[in-house]
């Protein structure tokens, strides 16, 4: 099977990807003849077009929307990708799904959850609480797992003991009967609260707010109980995926006064725990709109332990840290951004155009030997190399930016009938990927954005740098398989519309819901409640209580709270503490001010600190400045107020 494709001259007769989600439409009888897919995994055969040839789809220049006219630049990319930096021949790997029950073990574990099939499984309290906390599609989505992987045991006479679902979600025997009817039907009453809670700061609703329009983005109920009230609306239609840029709609989200929370905000504990919360969401979500989601097995190839291109992400950040400590993203990703960024962004055909190939594979070689040891001359590295490497550097991670193990889910993300849900689901797999994975895509697309902004100089709309950067984020090293002519379009449509989204709505999608931060606060209170249960734990939190009543701190703390004051610490600065006067319209922004106003020592800058929420329902939380205090106290009412600086 081949793709004979014409582009400018040049025939595409294979090349590497993943289809898996994508539509797949039946495969056309063998071409004779048809050349073989290079064994230079992630590369393309490339042959001349005979003179007169007709290509299978007709192209236009159009760069309003990614239909099949518009996708000329996605091609011309992966023929390019044939010449410019070509690394040693990989053995070829097939990605692979789990087994059954095999996916479903790994994903309980994942979860948390592994007690429900293994009883020496540790945390298993703390599984006990996370189900407790759960709405009703997300029991629904663990019980379809449990029950899944039950039957696939029983089939195998395993010996494991897998708990009946409806014992899993059984209430306590003193709720009343409609707790015991929600429970059965595997749900929590968490779900009700939750419906009523999003209505309780109805305050701070953008200007005109009421009733949800279908551009507001509402991160207080959970996003599969919202999909599953529109499927019962009947609102299930599925909405073009083609918009022109300026077509595509302008979400906003309606804010909370308890602030929004952003990745990197909270302790790792409850990062944890959100972790989890959000793979369970995602679940529910796919299960709700009836997609299958397999997830493959991680890929066990061999990789080069050091170096900076063809190496995995972890080990190149492992080199970095020890030259810069602390260092998040790839400092040859960062290095390359800014040389392209000095050059100017206004170039036209900037990512488009391709380096010269022999000169970049130079450039590559020359990188890799002297850029540890500062000795590589960035001033005669041209700007169109400098983009090329950059897409060299992400196509040639071994593993995916996006992880193997979450790919299918990306790639599944347009099966969601409307952008609202796409979006939903975006948001909840950036949640998911690992942090050097997750830093990494955020610096890429906020670069990428950057060179959209530019696009009166540069030509770069958003399409066309979705387009061209496709290819290099979903093509990755170590894989290929083969696909029909139509599989192929249908794939660079849906990578090419992946990636617009990442772009267009990456403000978004690092965002934490506030239903899920309300599932942590609900864990973080109903843990407290079972070591304030333990009978030896119980005499050790009775004698610090009764010397925390003796401490003039705590009793001025809470005299200063019920007065209408809370207390703020700053123990890393010169000043102790400073009590700040409650109003209905202070925001965490105004304490900074004030506190910089009065601490004239302070040289950290303004962008550098953050007024911390610390202990009561929550580990640690970095607040967003615009978060009303007033309304956050009222829901973490023994918590405490520490202004630290913070590493961006």
């Amino acid at each position: 099977m081949s793709r004979q494709q014409a582009v400018q001259g040049v025939v595409l007769t294979g090349y590497t990807s993943s289809s898996a989600a994508f539509p797949q439409p039946p495969a056309p009888a063998p071409q004779h003849g048809a050349p073989a897919a290079s064994r230079r995994t992630g590369h393309y055969n490339v042959q001349r077009s005979r003179p007169g040839e007709k290509p299978p789809y007709q192209r236009c220049s159009s760069q309003d929307s990614l239909d099949e006219l518009a996708l000329d630049d996605y091609w011309k990319e992966l023929a390019i990708i044939q010449h410019t930096g070509d690394t040693e021949p990989q053995e070829e790997v097939q990605l692979k799904v789990a087994d059954e029950g095999e996916q479903e073990e790994a994903w309980l574990t994942e979860a948390g959850l592994a007690t429900l099939f293994d009883e020496s499984a540790a945390d298993g309290e703390d599984s006990m609480v996370l189900l407790s906390t759960l709405t009703r599609t997300q029991a629904a989505a663990v019980e379809k797992r449990v029950e899944t992987l039950k039957q696939t045991l029983r089939k195998r006479n395993k010996s494991y003991s897998v708990p009946d679902v409806r014992d899993i979600f059984k209430p306590p025997a003193s709720q009343d009967t409609k707790d015991d009817e929600s429970a059965s039907s595997g749900g929590s009453d968490n779900t009700k609260k939750e419906t009523v809670s999003s209505g309780e700061h109805s305050e701070a609703e953008p200007c005109g707010g009421g009733a949800e329009t279908e551009t507001d983005i509402n991160l207080e109920v959970s996003f599969s109980e919202q999909a599953l009230l529109s499927y019962k609306d009947g609102s299930k239609v599925t909405q073009p995926v083609n918009e022109a840029d300026d077509k595509l709609p302008d979400f906003k989200v309606v804010r909370d006064k308890t602030g929004m929370t952003k990745v990197g905000d909270l302790a790792a504990a409850d990062m944890k725990k959100v972790r989890r919360l959000v793979l369970i969401e995602m679940t529910a979500l796919f299960d709700t709109a009836g997609i299958d989601l397999k997830t493959h097995k991680p890929l066990k190839i061999k990789v080069k332990e050091s170096g900076l291109f063809g190496v995995p992400l972890s080990t190149v950040l492992e080199q970095d840290q020890k030259r810069v400590p602390g260092s998040r993203v790839p400092l040859i990703m960062q290095r390359l951004i800014s040389h392209i960024e000095e050059e100017g962004l206004h170039t036209e055909g900037l990512l488009r155009v391709p380096g010269a190939s022999t000169r970049v594979k130079a450039v590559c070689q020359e990188l890799e030997q002297k850029f540890y040891d500062g000795l590589f001359s960035w001033e005669t590295l041209k700007q169109h190399d400098a983009a090329s490497l950059l897409k060299l550097f992400i196509r040639e991670l071994p593993h995916p930016l996006l992880t193997v193990e979450y790919f299918s889910a990306f790639v599944s993300v347009l099966k969601f009938p409307t952008k609202k849900q796409q979006l939903q689901a975006l948001n909840l797999l950036v949640l998911l990927l690992p942090e050097s994975s997750r830093d990494t895509l955020k610096a890429l697309l906020e670069f990428l954005q950057r060179v959209i902004d530019h696009k009166e100089q540069n030509k770069m709309t958003l399409n066309n740098v979705a387009v061209v950067m496709a290819p290099n984020i979903f093509m990755f090293k170590g894989f290929r398989s083969k696909f029909s002519e139509q599989q192929e379009f249908a794939m660079a449509t849906g990578m090419a519309n992946i990636v617009r989204l990442l772009i267009r709505y990456q403000n978004l999608l690092w965002t934490i819901p506030k239903f899920v931060m309300n599932q942590v606060r609900k864990q973080n209170t109903e843990n407290q409640k079972k070591m304030n249960r333990d009978r030896a734990v119980k005499k050790l939190l009775k004698k610090m209580a009764y010397d925390r009543d003796k401490n003039s701190d705590k009793t001025e703390k809470n005299t200063e709270t019920e007065g209408g004051f809370i207390r703020v610490q700053a123990p890393q600065f010169s000043k102790v503490s400073m009590a700040v006067q409650l109003t209905e319209e202070l925001q965490a922004s105004d304490i900074l001010a004030r506190f910089l106003s009065q601490d004239s020592s302070v040289s950290v800058k303004r962008e550098d600190l953050c007024l911390y929420e610390i202990g009561g329902n929550i580990k640690e939380r970095c607040l967003d400045e615009e978060t009303y205090m007033k309304a956050l106290l009222e829901l973490n009412p023994s918590a405490e107020w520490v202004i630290k600086s913070v590493q961006r």
